[in-house]
């Protein structure tokens, strides 16, 4: 049976930087009187470290805000595969955004049973503009640096974009990503992300809404794999090493997003569709839920 070699450096810390890049995506808003003028300041922010940044909406408003926020997932795959240890991971994050377009974040992730726990710590800078008279139009330019815990140097920097549409009611998108990922060693990864929102309730100070989205990603990499062939009445188990460029995984999220004055909420549940590579047996479909806490700072005030 073919399954990825958690000890294999080089496959898990591309995998794991593809899982951070969606994890760390959030729903925020602004501090404003009423939910109306939150939707005409900032919409929805998605925000991802390798970078490839979903969307932001930006309005005729001046905003200068701070945002935290949690995440927190079950279980860990990589690009929906199964490392062969069950744990959760744990993603806090901060980061600033100014309406001159200019972003910042620092972040990292945290996994239950790895050695070291902590895996990396990332800093980004960017920024970011709408095009067109609806700003309907979105895009993010980036750069990230990783610092790791073990040392690990083979992808530390990340030059990223990313191009965002959605109709005019803001009920549809779909947002376009792309990150060169370089240190000792270079890749590349493209994501494709699309949602469609459902209001389920609304008042001046609270939003309760229904967003599902399914993501697409496609990355070059290096895939280090153990398969045990039958060999002379023996079992014996054989390294197979490989560039890939191909579909890694489709995600559907299933998220339920809550939104009250400055805190923001998600539950949801996400599947993953692992796409078997070469020399990969039929991978298994597999799941987990997410929560996530967020809080906003408006520093206007």
């Amino acid at each position: 049976m073919t399954h990825l070699f958690q000890g294999l450096k080089n496959t898990i810390k591309v995998f794991g930087l593809l899982l951070f890049s969606i994890a760390t995506s959030f729903c925020a808003y602004a501090q404003e009187e009423s939910l109306e003028d939150l939707d005409g300041l900032i919409d929805e922010l998605f925000f991802n470290n390798q970078q490839f940044l979903d969307e932001l909406i930006e309005s005729d408003f001046s905003f200068d805000f701070l945002y935290t926020s949690v995440s927190y997932n079950s279980n860990t795959f990589f690009s929906g595969r199964d490392s062969g240890t069950d744990q959760f991971n744990t993603i806090p994050q901060v980061s600033y955004y100014h309406s001159s377009g200019f972003n910042a974040s620092i972040s990292g992730i945290y996994y239950q049973n790895f050695d070291p726990s902590w895996d990396f710590t990332s800093v980004s800078l960017g920024y970011f503009k709408t095009i067109g008279k609806n700003k309907n139009i979105l895009y993010n330019v980036g750069y990230t640096k990783y610092f790791y815990s073990d040392g690990y140097d083979g992808f530390t920097n990340s030059l990223d974009v990313s191009l965002g549409i959605r109709n005019k009611k803001r009920t549809l998108g779909t947002s376009f990503g792309a990150s060169y990922l370089f240190g000792t060693e270079k890749s590349y990864q493209f994501v494709s992300s699309s949602f469609v929102n459902f209001t389920l309730k609304r008042t001046p100070n609270f939003a309760l809404r229904f967003r599902p989205r399914v993501n697409f990603i496609v990355a070059k990499q290096n895939i280090t794999i153990i398969k045990e062939e039958f060999i002379a009445g023996t079992i014996v188990p054989r390294t197979f090493n490989f560039d890939v460029f191909d579909l890694l995984n489709t995600q559907i999220n299933i998220p339920l997003y809550l939104t009250t004055n400055s805190w923001d909420f998600e539950v949801g549940y996400n599947l993953n569709l692992p796409n078997s590579l070469i020399k990969e047996n039929s991978l298994k479909t597999t799941g987990f839920f997410n929560l996530s806490v967020g809080y906003m700072f408006d520093l206007n005030k």
